[in-house]
Formats: C-alpha cells, structure tokens, sequence
C-alpha cells in the first residue's frame, strides 16, 4: 500500500520501518488523514504474517509537534454546529471524537505485535502519547530532542491515554509535575523517569529501535499484564496519603482553580490508577470531552495556539512583498535593551554591528551577550563552539560606518525625544535608500519621532519588552506614513529571531503599555480606599495574572511610572493623570527613595539573596487602612481585570489595533493577562458582551467614570455582538 504520510519497508527481518513525513510540512502534525494511514498501516502490520513488528520513526529533523491547527479548529467548529442542530446528540458526538486517537493508539498497542517508537527532536502531545502506546521507546541523545505533553499551556489535558500511561510508568508526583506544568523533558531525564527505555546516538536510533523487537520486545503493555502495580503503590498507601493531598493544595495555590484542564489531570489520574486501564481511559474521555465545552479551553486553544502561530507566521504581514533576508544589521545604542537586541538577533544567526557613544560603550553592550552566552554554556544550553559562534556575529562600533550595508537598524537609544533625533539624522546620513529604521521605544509616538526623518515611510516602531532574551512578544508599531514595506521587513526580523508580533497603530504607550498602566493605576485607587496591600496584590494573582500590580510597578520601576505620569502630564494637561496617582508616586520616590526593585526598596523591600522580597511595612502607613473582610476579593479581581480589558477595548474602538488575535495574545504575552481567558477582549467575548456591560455599569457607579463602557461595547452589546465576530480575522484575511 501508499501512503501520503508514510512510508512503510519490511527489511529481511521482518521488521517493517514506518517512517512519517508529511509532504509540504516543516514538521509532521496529526490530522484526520495521518490518524486515518496510521489505522491502515496498523492493520497493514499485523495482517502480515512476514512482518514480526514496527518501528515508528519520522522522516524529519523532528518527531512531531501533536495536532494540526486545522484539526482543533475543526473540532470547535463542530461541536458549535452540532450544539445547534442536534443538541442533544452533540456532546456524544464531541466524546467519540475526542477519543478518536485515545482507541486508535490503544489498537496499535493491543494489536499483538511490538512497536517501538524512535523519537527524534521534537515530540510531544500526541505524538508522544503514541510513542508511550508503543511497547518500546529509544530516544536521540541529540539535545533537540525535547519531550513533553505540553496540552495544559493551552487549555487542555493529555487526552490521549496520557493521564493513565505516564503515571503507570513513573511515580504519581513526577507525573503530575511534568502533565501539569506542560514542561519538557530531555531524553536522559525522559529516561531516568521511565518514560523512555533507551537513549543512544543520533546515528544509532533506527538501529536500536530495531534491536529491541530483534531481542524479543513482549506486544503487551505493562498495565495489561497480570499481576500489574502502579509504580510506587498506587492510590491506596501510606506515600499516597501524604501525595495527593499535597498535590491538590500545590495545583490551589499555582492556578487559583482558573485552569480546568490542570485540575481535569489531577481527576484523572486519582481515578484512573483505581480502575482497570480500558475504564481508566473512558473516564478520561469524558474529562476531556468536558474540558473541551469549557470557556477557558476553546479562549486558550484559540489564543495560544491557533492565533499565536497565525501571528508567528505573519497573518499581517503585506502581500506581494519579497521576504527580506536580513544576514546583517545595526543595533544603535549598547546599553541594557540594545545589548539583548543584539544577543537575540545573533542568536538567529544574524550578523549585528552594536554602536553607542564610545567603543567602551558598545564593548560593554556586548558584555551583556557574554555573560548569557556564559550562563547557557554552564547550563549545557549551548556549546562553547555555538556560543562562541554567537559572539562572533556581534562587532561593537563607536561610529556608523559599520552601517553602510545594512537592509534594518534598530535603534534603542534613551528614551528622549532630543537623543533618539540626533541618531535618527546621523544614522540617515550613511543609511542606505532602501534600508528601514526601527526605533524601539515604549512610550515616544513613532509619528513625532518620523518627523526627524527624511524617509518616513521607512520609520518603524519595533517595540521590545524587557527582558528581551525571554519576553517573545514584539510590538510593531505604524507611524502615520509607515509603508508596506517598512512594516514587511520588521515583520521579517520578528520571525528571523522567533519572537511574535503584534501590529499596532500609533498612540502614547501603544497598546501593551496602556493596558498594562490600566492594572496597576486600579491598585493605587485600591491603596486609597484602605485595601491592604496584601489583599490587593493577592487579589491580582487569583484573577490570574504572574504577579500583583504593586509587585509589577516595582519591576517596571517606580521612578519610571512617575516619570510617564509627569510625561502625560506635560503633554497632555493635569487632567491625564489621576492626582491622587502622581502624588502616590511622588512620595514614594522623593520622599522615600522608594524606586522600585532596582534600588532594593518599592512598594516591597529586596533583601539579599537567598532571603524573599516581602511588602515595605510602610506601605500601610501611605493611606488610612480598613480591615480585609470589609472587602470583597471577588471584586477586586473583577475590577483589576475589567480595567484592562475596558482599555483593549478602547484601543479596538480607536483603531490602535485592528485585529482581535493580536489583542488576546499581546495582552498575555506582554503582561501576563490572565492566560486562562484567552487575552483581553476573549475575556470580555467568554462572558459576553452584554454582561461585561453591565458588570463596567456597576463598577462605573461605585468606582468611577474610567470603568464607563465605550459607546462601540455599548453598540454590540445591543446588538448581541462578539469582537470575534465584529472584527472577524478570517473574514479579512478571505477578502484579500
């Protein structure tokens, strides 16, 4: 037989070699089809008397990276059509087919003849949950190799066997810490828990995995054996009854019970181990059959894993442009964010001259790229010959001549307008024609700063968030005369150095730092109502967000918060700034020294390490404090993340940005907004417009204007609107 996606040869052992590599893909991914090939080659196998066993092995650098983004969205788009035609047959039809590749795998696993599994690169979702249904598993011992079940990142679980194969092969804990925290694992530690039966030389996979049935691999899973027990006892033992209490409590205080599909694992695995291993998986069908219809994993799925790899692989970028290949550019101004621009964009394997003022300077930029270079060496993320290499690519400069040949600069000098006019005018002079100039900048408009220069269509904002080695977020922002072009080659860059993009119209503070400034400004009206700082910045991380809004102001630095505030300010007029806000900064910067952590002393006090921070005890004497019960926490959670969302809100209404994906995962990538919800305007889309309405309404009455809905959240509320639906991305992207 033929196969699109596979390729099947029987050697003269009788060992057939299945190898997946899916035509006009970079890497292989399940969909109807492969699930449909890999049934036939199943049956294929064990039909033939000449074939003694398998080995599944892919045909590209990596294994796979799980399902295909046509498969989820297809899934969603029939459990959505089923709900309307045949409701009361549309939750069992979602059942059968989520366990499409649960029965499949478990066919393969029962179907009398052995299988190894030989993991290359990249495996994970489903691709290792068919790997953990083979009888035997080798894995490369190249560090590509990366193994995971990494579904809880977007909303889901393991729901393919899973939650009953990994905890029967490793302890419960270990697998509860790896299946709810979505983490990687390496072959040698994939190995070491179990998971993995033999890690050899890249050259020696095929070979091994071949051995394995050679030396007489038994067809028959551990749990089907008789006699079976779960490693380390099972659910009723004395290690048990200390675990799984531990368990829930950890899984409590990490996700604040926002995530259904971290719980659903812990479910799964409590019952499963109890239970035969067939009923075992039909409880876990249903699990995840449930997790499916939940808001939370359809905002999750959609946001961080359709829209991000859409944005990744430039859903806005123009058509009919050439994609530029960007082997060199120039990076002006050396100090903390120019120094990782440039690390990152060597990183990629472009080549980056790095100026500032003197070549002390620029040297010491580079500096910062040496000591990352040092820290992945000495945590084996690097070689020293890769790290080296990456060194090389980056030529410290005190002038612009280095710049003569470039197609990109960026330039991240200080934030004030007169400096970044002086670079922009002698970067210009030796610029060539077609080149573009990208500024980062977190708060400067692009349009004011283009006026500096003679080509404005060539101007750009690429706005980087710190810090920028791990921050994948990238703001792109359009003067008013920014070009296609322009907005191409940025996009380019962005993907050149794997970092995501979104697309922004011009604005003060753009669209992340609007939002951003939105959370944290809610926390000083809290400290003014006599909220007690703990309670508040409890409150933010039970809504979900990574950190508290104090605690965030600290990172930011609270000297910069006043330094915008005073910015606005001046631009704009007293009334653009809270008075009570400024007068909160003020203090705590000229009358405390209190600027954040950089100088050890915010809102929390930084002690040396190993000691933690924890809140200034002064932060209590700022504003008469009230007792916590007379507070409602619900509320407060409601207010951090309605007064974000309302300002994404308004920058959709403005026109600052256009498309609704960009939102949801600027939002959560940028800040950390609640990544349960999907971003921003999902939160508001997965309660519905009209009940966010109202809900603004209430807040409004007690709290102030600033939670007034806009008159557009009005409008769809009327009109029983979604943003999706309004702003529909697809629909555009059809049209072009």
């Amino acid at each position: 037989m033929t196969y699109t996606n596979f390729t099947v040869e029987t050697d003269a052992d009788g060992i057939a070699l299945v190898t997946w590599n899916m035509p006009d893909k970079s890497m292989n991914v399940f969909t109807v089809e492969v699930m449909d090939e890999i049934d036939a080659i199943i049956d294929q196998v064990v039909a033939d008397a000449a074939v003694k066993g398998a080995v599944f092995t892919s045909g590209k650098s990596s294994f796979s990276g799980g399902a295909d983004l046509s498969m989820i969205k297809g899934m969603f788009t029939m459990m959505l059509e089923e709900k309307e035609k045949d409701p009361d047959n549309a939750i069992q039809k979602l059942f059968d087919v989520a366990g499409r590749m649960t029965w499949l795998w478990r066919k393969l696993e029962t179907c009398g003849k052995p299988w190894v599994s030989a993991i290359n690169g990249t495996c994970m979702g489903g691709a290792f949950e068919l790997s953990l249904a083979c009888h035997g598993r080798v894995a490369s011992s190249a560090k590509s190799v990366k193994i995971a079940l990494p579904e809880v990142k977007v909303g889901i679980f393991p729901g393919a066997g899973g939650t009953q194969r990994v905890p029967r092969l490793t302890n419960a804990q270990d697998a509860l810490q790896m299946m709810t925290t979505g983490s990687s694992l390496t072959a040698s530690r994939a190995k070491a828990m179990g998971l993995v039966h033999q890690v050899v030389e890249p050259d020696q996979l095929i070979a091994a995995a071949k051995q394995m049935i050679k030396d007489g691999l038994k067809p028959v899973a551990p749990w089907d054996e008789k006699g079976f027990k779960v490693p380390g006892g099972g659910i009723w033992t004395p290690a048990a009854a200390q675990l799984w209490p531990a368990a829930s409590a950890i899984l409590r205080r990490e996700t604040h019970g926002n995530y259904p599909g971290a719980l659903a694992i812990v479910k799964c695995v409590y019952e499963g181990l109890q239970l035969p291993f067939d009923t075992a998986l039909k409880v876990e069908q249903r699990y995840f059959t449930q997790v499916l219809q939940t808001t939370e994993a359809f905002s999750m799925i959609r946001s961080l894993f359709i829209s991000m790899q859409e944005l990744g692989k430039g859903a806005r970028r123009p058509a009919g442009i050439e994609k530029s290949d960007l082997k060199k550019i120039g990076v002006v101004g050396a100090g903390f964010m120019g120094a990782s621009i440039a690390y990152v964009s060597a990183a990629a394997g472009i080549s980056v001259t790095l100026i500032d003022r003197d070549l002390e300077a620029a040297a010491k930029g580079k500096a910062v790229s040496e000591k990352l270079v040092a820290d992945s060496v000495g945590k084996g993320r690097m070689t020293k010959e890769e790290g080296e290499k990456l060194l090389s690519l980056i030529t410290p400069a005190a002038d612009y001549e280095g710049l003569r040949d470039v197609k990109l600069v960026v330039e991240a000098v200080f934030e004030d307008r007169n400096v970044k006019k002086a670079v922009i005018e002698a970067v210009e002079a030796v610029l060539p024609e077609d080149a573009i100039f990208a500024s980062n900048t977190s708060t400067l408009p692009i349009t004011g700063l283009a006026e500096n220069s003679k080509r404005a269509k060539q101007f750009i904002g690429v706005h980087f968030f710190s810090p920028v080695e791990k921050m994948m977020l990238t703001e792109v922002i359009l003067g008013e005369q920014t070009g296609d072009k322009a907005l191409a080659v940025a996009l380019d860059y962005v993907a050149a150095i794997k970092k995501t993009p979104i697309v922004v119209n011009d604005t003060r503070g753009f669209y992340v730092n609007r939002c951003v400034f939105r959370y944290m400004n809610e926390a000083y009206d809290m400290l003014a109502e006599g909220v007690p700082a703990a309670m508040i910045e409890n409150a933010g991380k039970m809504a979900g967000m990574p950190v508290g809004p104090l605690s965030l102001t600290d990172e930011i630095a609270v000297d910069l918060a006043q330094k915008i505030m005073k910015a606005y300010i001046a631009d704009l007029g007293e009334g653009a700034v809270k008075p009570g806000h400024m007068a909160l900064m003020n203090k705590m910067v000229d009358e405390f020294d209190r600027r954040g952590r950089k100088n050890a002393k915010g809102f929390y006090d930084y002690p040396p390490k190993p000691a933690k921070k924890a809140l200034w005890p002064g932060v209590k004497d700022l504003y008469p404090q009230r007792k916590a019960e007379e507070f409602d926490v619900k509320l407060l959670q409601q207010r951090l993340l309605v007064t974000v969302a309302l300002e994404a809100a308004r920058t959709m209404e403005e026109g600052i940005v256009i498309d609704p994906r960009e939102a949801d995962v600027g939002s959560i990538l940028g800040f950390g907004f609640a990544p349960y919800t999907g971003g921003t305007l999902s939160y508001i889309d997965g309660m519905g417009v009209k009940t966010f309405v109202e809900l603004c309404d209430r807040l409004a009455a007690d709290y102030g204007d600033h939670f007034q809905p806009t008159p557009l959240l009005r409008e769809m509320a009327a009109k029983g609107e979604t943003f999706y639906g309004r702003f529909d991305p697809y629909a555009k992207a059809a049209a072009a």
